[in-house]
Order: structure tokens, then sequence, then C-alpha cells
């Protein structure tokens, strides 16, 4: 059973019994994106990992020009990437999961009110010509390429990390899981690789 990093091991709702909010918006011409696709596997990965309605996380896809721009601001590398995630209040829904841990919380902070809600999450940003252009060689189809970037994002925004090895491993089972889950309905496709082919 995949149970992911040390603070993310239990599954508790946060925020009421409704869905969480996805917002999407296509903000590029190049390639054409099914943004409601990608909001409705948004919304049902973050459901799946225990995030529901007074919260919200905005999906952008963008050009490689606007992707090279943030990444070079945020990251501090040249050129476009697939993805980034900006977490926002993502520290804030794993408190509310997990319970405080060291990282979250410290003695003088009063534990989160659950009605300050809703809760920003944070920002996933794609670029779909970086997204397509890897496809071959990362996740083995665009679609899926599509799917996999999506939920790569999610897991982000909720802490999950690959900087090591072994978060590199637990984080793509966890991809595995869910793209299993929400995306395909079954099992990984055999030409599905998901390879890193830098870091990010």
């Amino acid at each position: 059973m995949i149970e992911g990093p040390p603070r993310f091991r239990k599954k508790v709702k946060v925020g009421g019994d409704t869905e969480a909010e996805v917002f999407c918006a296509d903000e590029q011409s190049e390639i054409a994106v099914d943004i409601e696709r990608w909001q409705k596997l948004a919304i049902a990965v973050l459901a799946d990992q225990g995030v529901r309605g007074g919260t919200e996380l905005s999906l952008f896809f963008v050009s490689a020009h606007d992707m090279a721009q943030l990444n070079s601001e945020h990251m501090g590398k040249l050129g476009a990437t697939d993805v980034l995630a900006f977490p926002i209040d993502g520290g804030e829904v794993l408190e509310m999961i997990n319970g405080p841990t060291g990282a979250s919380r410290g003695p003088d902070r009063p534990p989160p009110d659950r009605g300050d809600l809703p809760l920003l999450l944070g920002d996933i940003v794609i670029c779909p010509e970086v997204a397509v252009a890897q496809s071959p060689s990362h996740a083995g189809s665009v679609d899926d390429e599509f799917a996999l970037l999506v939920v790569h994002g999610i897991l982000h925004i909720l802490g999950w990390d690959h900087d090591t090895a072994e978060k590199t491993e637990l984080m793509q089972a966890q991809e595995r899981k869910l793209l299993q889950a929400h995306h395909w309905h079954g099992d990984v496709p055999d030409v599905f690789t998901q390879s890193q082919e830098e870091d990010e």
C-alpha cells in the first residue's frame, strides 16, 4: 500500500462534503487542450487525497514563452519546463489532514480554524508544447502526459516531492495509483514510462 511521505499518512476530508473548486484556464493557442477533462481529473484526484469543498486550485495551460519566464523567475532555470506547482495554503490543508507537525506549526501558533475557508491550495502551470514534445519518451502518449502532469502538479501542491530516490519512488507510485483510478480506470499501459528527464 502506498502511504506517501511521513506527514501524509492518513486521509481525512478537508472542507466539507462538496467537491474542491478547480479553476482552469488555457492561456496558449499552440496546442488544443480539453480544459473540462483535466478539471474533472484534478477534482477526482483531490477528492481521492481527502481534499474536498472549501478549497480552491488553479490549473493554467501556458505557452512555452510564458513557461520559460516562470521557470526563470521562480526556479532560476532557463527554458520552458513541463509543469510548475506553486503551493499557497497546501501546508494548512496537510495540517488539517494530518494534524500539527514540526514543519507546519510552532507552539505559539494556534491550530487552524476550519471555518477560514476557502483554502487556496495553489496554482499548477502546465506547458502543452513541452508536454507534447516529451510525451513519447516520458508518459508514452500525449493524453497520458497531460494526465501525469496534472497529477504530478497536484501532488506537489499537497506536499509530495522527488528530491531523493526514495521520495521519487514513492511519488511515482502514487502517480500511477491515481492515474489507474482516475485516468485509465485500469492497468498502467505498457508504453507508460514515467521517466524523469531532468530535475525540476
